[in-house]
């Protein structure tokens, strides 16, 4: 029994450590998804979402440090109290998105791993399962290191992962699993590889023969039969691949230009998602940088969401040069997670990225 609980400990533990640097990697993005659970679709907590990513900063660096402290045996009681409370309301959200079909991915692992709902909810209740089994166990929780340590450990844990967490906000993600990396060209990304699996549908074809109803079973050949057709059923077996990015859409004055940017041998592109709520101290040094861009041969665009009039402000405001064109929030924040962010591409291929606050870093 011993040896099982020390398993499964170091187990839990270590998920839960992964699964929450995942998340504390991109808080920002988090957030988004705590929005998403908030929204009045979902569970009508609207109240909750100026405090998103103060919640999401907690929540990921309470399960980073509950992993540690499950493995080192700090304050098991505690621990284990904690770690059952956690997975048993983990465990309630995701059924809830699964079963009425809200949340098409609970962000449990970031854009490391997308999970669909159901999936989120299988892996919950494995956890459930074992953290009962530990929680049952827990006087089997010994501690690994000497106690005097154990609160130098947790102290630093937390200090380490506030520190991390100021960090991806000031700049970018350290790791980024997004569709948008450096390096990825987009128009491929829109694109399915020649290998990609298809989706396989089962069709119920029901005819009348003799008097009695037919059904014939297949992948979708008409039947050949004699008889009255009536109609058929389809069912979705198993979902085909998806390109790593389905809804890249550019439009000016209502007209696709998606193609014609990403075309451009060297753009300089200035994304801001909200101009309601864009960090403005960082338009004075793009202003410098798109002049310079200018000189030395580039495009410049802004993409944004907000309509003409904010857009305008923004320009007068200040003395931007360069148009803003439209694209979807949500595609905008998945770009980059900074409002406003920065990307030189090349041909479509995303060569840097950056928050405005290191846009001295980009070499034009």
């Amino acid at each position: 029994m011993k040896a099982a609980v020390g398993i499964t400990r170091i187990f839990v533990g270590v998920l839960f450590i992964i699964s929450g640097f995942v998340k504390l990697n991109d808080p920002l993005g988090f957030s988004y998804k705590l929005q998403e659970y908030f929204s009045a679709q979902v569970l009508n907590l609207e109240f909750l979402i100026p405090f998103a990513l103060v919640l999401a900063i907690i929540l990921v660096i309470f399960e980073l440090v509950l992993g540690i402290m499950l493995i080192i045996g700090y304050l098991p009681t505690f621990t284990m109290w904690s770690l059952l409370i956690m997975i048993l309301f983990f465990t309630f959200l995701t059924f809830y998105s699964a079963y009425f079909d809200k949340v098409k991915d609970c962000g449990c692992f970031g854009d490391a791993l997308p999970l669909t709902p159901w999936q989120s909810f299988y892996k919950d209740i494995v956890l459930l399962i074992l953290i009962l089994f530990l929680f049952i166990n827990r006087k089997l929780i010994h501690p690994i290191l000497a106690k005097a340590s154990h609160r130098w450990i947790i102290f630093l844990s937390f200090m380490l992962c506030f520190t991390f967490a100021y960090y991806v906000l000031m700049h970018l993600p350290l790791i980024d699993f997004r569709a948008y990396k450096i390096g990825n060209n987009i128009p491929e990304k829109m694109q399915l590889p020649e290998n990609a699996r298809k989706a396989e549908y089962e069709y119920k074809w029901k005819f009348i023969q003799d008097g009695e109803e037919v059904v014939i079973t297949n992948k979708g050949e008409f039947p050949q039969i004699e008889g009255e057709y009536v109609g058929v059923e389809t069912r979705l077996i198993r979902e085909g691949d998806k390109p790593a990015i389905t809804d890249f859409l550019i439009e000016k004055d209502g007209e696709n230009v998606t193609m014609d940017i990403l075309n451009r041998e060297k753009l300089l592109m200035i994304v801001a998602y909200n101009l309601r709520n864009t960090e403005r101290e960082g338009y004075e040094t793009i202003q410098s940088l798109s002049e310079e861009a200018k000189r030395k041969g580039y495009d410049v665009v802004g993409l944004t969401a907000s309509g003409e009039e904010a857009t305008q402000r923004l320009k007068v405001k200040f003395n931007l040069d360069f148009d803003f064109y439209r694209a979807d929030e949500t595609l905008l924040k998945t770009i980059v997670r900074a409002n406003p962010g920065i990307l030189t591409l090349r041909n479509g291929t995303i060569t840097q990225k950056v928050h405005w606050f290191d846009a001295e870093n980009i070499k034009l």
